[in-house]
């Protein structure tokens, strides 16, 4: 149908029906008519207002369209299904063919929904098709979209459209919005996609906004290596502060979730077996490494401590374990102990304590007065191999266990991992008999016995330390200062900015490092800390007892890797706030690269010391109230009374 059909069609509703009209029923005549000539009013209105813009104002593009013509009474009367075609085909054409109508149908809709309907016009009592207030522009844009006037419409803007957008939006500006042309609203055809996680609409982002203290989910895939944040939320504290929209709930579950989704199909086809390599998924593979480790980096925090066979514990072991100058907790906690306490489970317990429910103790072992303990957060333990451990003697007297070695190895993920403490002989010039120790342990430590090898072409059958990709050595290894006491005085006085190097001139154990004697393959992190023994006990001092024994470094802890750069030093310090020894503690951090690896590998099941994990929270619960109880007491005793 031509565009003059479809304005004589719409023009024909103008005119009263005739009698005996066969489209529109005799009831409805009367209300029939007044609309149409409302129709005709308003489409005389907007022809007068095109006269005035053409004479009051400069609009070249707004040419006076010709009068609608009027068809023949032959032609009245038309069929339902003709003029729903019709109102379908002049849809199309203006969406086609408009020049400036190049918006969006959701651009349409958000358009029309501003403008109130006036009415509508009933054919055959079956089909309403209604019309806003601007339905006779349309009719003008389809007289006028042929006019190469339009078609440059974009280059000379109308007064209406220089308004600002506050002032476009107007309602009650019926005359400047009755020149602007719109697009007809489009509807869809099906039903509409579902929205995905990433929609754009407002209503919808202000449903799915999420609490200030969530930020940190969004930030993992941005954190930089050491800045780890501990995701603490669970679930229903994550969804409790967002709306209640159903489909934002949704969204957010499967996009924020601590755990992730695990799909039916992925669990029939994942193969847990030991000794499992096939497809993809593997427990201890690449897809599980990075979902945990992004960066592929583990936290190691080490700290070595000759306690002197003290009884009593100090009070608080935060300073040894948890610093206040580290921004964040680690994954693993190793802590060696030379000459320890005699209640070895006394010492776990306050570790456990210490440490909290974030962390489980994987595996703990001692050789006489050395004890080696690890703990690892409690979310990881399902990564870990089987623990194993061996323990050497030095003495001549196998009985005597105040010397030695003891040694854990497991693998995490596809590194293996092997952890030493040791006690060598004392004495200032007894150098070579602490060769010899460190000759013994290497050679007698019997690591591994059931783990595989990651790397066996390597390994040397008589040094273990060549039989893992990473190991750490530390301890009271009881290597002096070879100078006088007070020519190490007089260096330590003049020391200024933490630069050690000129006392550690005279340290043996570089020495025999340097020589390649001791520690082959080894590496040591820069120390700008004070020697760690020998104090007098409960003070900064040291030893002023008959021996005035020289300041020294003893207290050591050296790595080795299988590939170079993969142990990063984050710290390596001494805790000086621990004084109940003669010696003071001395930790490290590390960043340990990861590799994946293969359900080969005999897993631990998550196995921990779960007695010791109940006793510390016990413990850790029962301080708390205490601590709660005391600063009761104190607020209630600090109030005073005026007489």
């Amino acid at each position: 149908m031509t565009e003059n059909g479809e304005d004589s069609l719409l023009h024909q509703s103008c005119e009263a029906p005739a009698k005996g009209d066969s489209l529109v029923s005799d009831s409805r005549a009367l209300n029939t008519s007044l609309v149409d000539a409302k129709s005709c009013k308003e489409h005389n209105d907007a022809l007068k207002l095109t006269d005035r813009n053409a004479e009051g104002e400069i609009s070249l593009y707004q040419p006076r369209p010709p009068a609608l013509p009027r068809l023949s009474k032959s032609r009245k009367s038309v069929s339902v299904e003709e003029a729903v075609r019709t109102r379908r085909l002049r849809n199309s054409q203006e969406s086609l063919s408009d020049q400036v109508g190049t918006g969006s149908s959701t651009d349409s809709l958000k358009e029309d929904q501003t403008a109130p309907a006036s009415g509508g016009f009933v054919l055959s009592g079956a089909a309403t098709i209604r019309n806003d207030q601007d339905s006779n522009v349309r009719q003008l844009s389809a007289v006028t979209r042929g006019s190469p006037v339009f078609r440059d419409r974009g280059r000379s803007l109308s007064e209406y459209e220089r308004r600002p957008t506050s002032q476009q939006s107007d309602p009650t500006d019926h005359r400047a919005r009755s020149s602007k042309v719109r697009l007809s609203p489009v509807q869809p055809t099906g039903t509409l996609p579902a929205l995905g996680k990433s929609f754009a609409s407002a209503t919808l982002r202000a449903a799915n906004r999420i609490d200030g203290d969530c930020l940190d989910y969004a930030m993992m895939a941005r954190e930089k290596l050491g800045e780890r944040l501990h995701r603490n939320l669970s679930d229903s504290r994550l969804l409790e502060n967002m709306g209640s929209d159903s489909a934002s709930v949704n969204s957010m579950r499967s996009t924020y979730s601590v755990l992730s989704p695990i799909r039916p199909q992925d669990v029939r086809n994942r193969s847990f077996l030991e000794g499992s390599v096939l497809g993809s998924g593997a427990l201890l593979g690449a897809e599980e490494l990075d979902r945990h480790f992004p960066d592929r980096r583990v936290g190691i925090y080490i700290a070595t401590w000759n306690m002197q066979g003290e009884k009593g514990l100090p009070a608080n072991l935060d300073d040894l374990l948890l610093p206040t100058d580290s921004a964040f907790a680690q994954d693993f906690y190793i802590i060696g102990v030379q000459e320890g306490c005699p209640d070895r489970r006394e010492w776990e317990t306050r570790l456990q304590e210490t440490l909290g429910p974030y962390y489980v103790m994987l595996y703990a072992a001692s050789h006489g007065v050395l004890y080696l303990t690890v703990f690892v957060r409690r979310d990881l333990i399902w990564f870990c191999s089987e623990v194993e451990h061996a323990t050497v003697t030095t003495r001549i007297i196998s009985q005597i266990k105040t010397k030695g070695a003891v040694g854990i190895a497991f693998t995490f993920f596809g590194t293996s991992f092997l952890f030493i403490t040791s006690h060598f002989t004392s004495g200032d010039a007894k150098v070579y008999e602490r060769v010899l120790d460190y000759n013994k342990i290497v050679e007698a430590l019997a690591l591994p016995k059931g783990l595989p090898d990651t790397n066996p072409y390597r390994s040397t059958p008589s040094d273990v330390t060549t039989r893992f990709d990473q190991v750490f050595w530390f301890g009271d290894f009881n290597f002096r200062l070879s100078k006088d006491r007070v020519d190490v005085e007089t260096i330590i006085n003049r020391t200024v900015g933490g630069d050690m190097g000129p006392l550690l001139e005279h340290d043996q154990l570089s020495k025999e490092m340097k020589d390649g004697s001791i520690f082959k393959g080894f590496q040591e992190a820069p120390i700008h800390f004070l020697p760690t023994y020998k104090f007098d006990i409960g003070c900064d001092i040291y030893d002023t007892t008959s021996k005035q024994r020289t300041p020294s470094y003893t207290d050591r802890i050296l790595f080795r890797s299988r590939q170079a750069e993969d142990i990063k030093v984050v710290k390596y310090t001494s805790c000086s706030c621990i004084k109940s020894s003669d010696h003071r503690p001395v930790i490290s951090i590390f960043q340990v690269k990861l590799r994946p690896g293969r359900d080969n590998i005999p897993l631990g099941a998550g196995q921990f010391d779960r007695s010791l994990y109940l006793e510390g929270i016990r413990r850790r619960i029962t301080r708390e109230l205490k601590r709660r109880e005391a600063m009761k007491n104190h607020s209630s005793s600090a109030i005073c009374t005026i007489a």
